[in-house]
């Protein structure tokens, strides 16, 4: 083997580096000066003998073998942060630090019913959350900066194991006045397309939703313009359309002190499972495992209080 290695500093100034796109604010997310970091990526380029990064007064541009360097050390990183959390966690689990990402469709409605109940039963855990988009959350997952992500499937994340914790379903939310006067369960062929209200590109809620309905024209005709699902209810509200809402949300009181309805979706596939998801092969599997348990337990107490 090489005397000489990159160190996990100097791989982590250069990821820094790759995320920033600025030697200042990359230092600045170090804790060192500009020159520090600098030169730690100079070493590294030395050791490895090849150009990391080209070097303008207005653009830090990656090489090619540059970008792969640095797919490499979030995985080397990575695993070394898990390396020192299993041996945290070896002797008491849940009892240190975990970072979940949680997407915004899932994250107000369910986290403010599930938390109680957690730090009940692992009042040593602590547990620092993150809202990102499904797409987002996944990233963080796969270079290390989260340990799970509370998501709703099914998403394509990658190469991830994952527990449902359970189903959560969906509903057509409309107008009181809402001159169609809706049945006990909606027939996604009755939902009229330019009248339809989604959110924006990067919430899978969206593609759940569309999926659900089965109708392909869906996607091209809907207004996709609602950046959370309280904005949407708003516009439901003042009779700008009808939208699609997750169960939970309902459950959670979204839709008090408004005049919208609410009726299931006639489909099959209304349906999204709600999932902790954790990187495959994941020394800290057991953990997550355990804590998915828990979230279930949590979350039968909750229904049961809300039935």
């Amino acid at each position: 083997m090489s005397t000489y290695l990159p160190t996990l500093k100097q791989l982590q100034y250069l990821v820094a580096l790759k995320e920033h796109g600025h030697f200042g604010k990359a230092a600045e997310s170090c804790f060192v000066t500009q020159s520090t970091l600098s030169a730690g990526i100079k070493e590294l380029e030395a050791l490895l003998d090849i150009v990391l990064v080209e070097r303008t007064r207005r653009v830090v541009r990656f090489t090619e073998f540059g970008n792969q360097i640095v797919e490499k050390a979030y995985r080397i990183l990575r695993e070394a942060e898990e390396l020192s959390e299993m041996a945290r966690s070896a002797g008491k689990p849940l009892a240190g630090d975990i970072r979940m990402s949680v997407i915004p469709t899932i994250a107000p409605f369910l986290l403010p019913r599930l938390l109680p109940q957690l730090r009940k039963e692992r009042p040593e855990l602590k547990l620092y959350l993150k809202e990102e988009t499904s797409q987002a959350a996944c990233d963080s997952l796969h270079h290390g900066h989260a340990d799970c992500v509370l998501l709703a499937q099914p998403f394509p994340c990658g190469d991830v194991e994952s527990e449902v914790l359970f189903s959560d379903e969906i509903f057509v939310a409309f107008p009181k006045d809402d001159p169609r006067d809706p049945p006990s369960q909606v027939d996604p062929a009755t939902i009229d397309e330019t009248q339809l209200l989604l959110l924006e590109d990067g919430h899978c809620l969206k593609d759940h939703a569309l999926a659900a309905c089965n109708r392909p024209e869906l996607r091209a005709s809907a207004r996709m313009m609602g950046t959370s699902l309280h904005t949407l209810v708003q516009m439901v509200d003042n009779g700008l359309g009808l939208t699609l809402l997750p169960k939970m949300a309902i459950d959670s009181g979204i839709l008090n002190h408004t005049n919208i309805v609410a009726r299931p979706l006639k489909s099959d596939r209304a349906t999204r499972d709600i999932a902790l998801v954790w990187r495959k092969n994941s020394p800290r599997r057991s953990e997550f495992q355990l804590l998915a348990e828990i979230m279930k337990g949590a979350q039968d107490w909750v229904s049961k209080a809300h039935s």
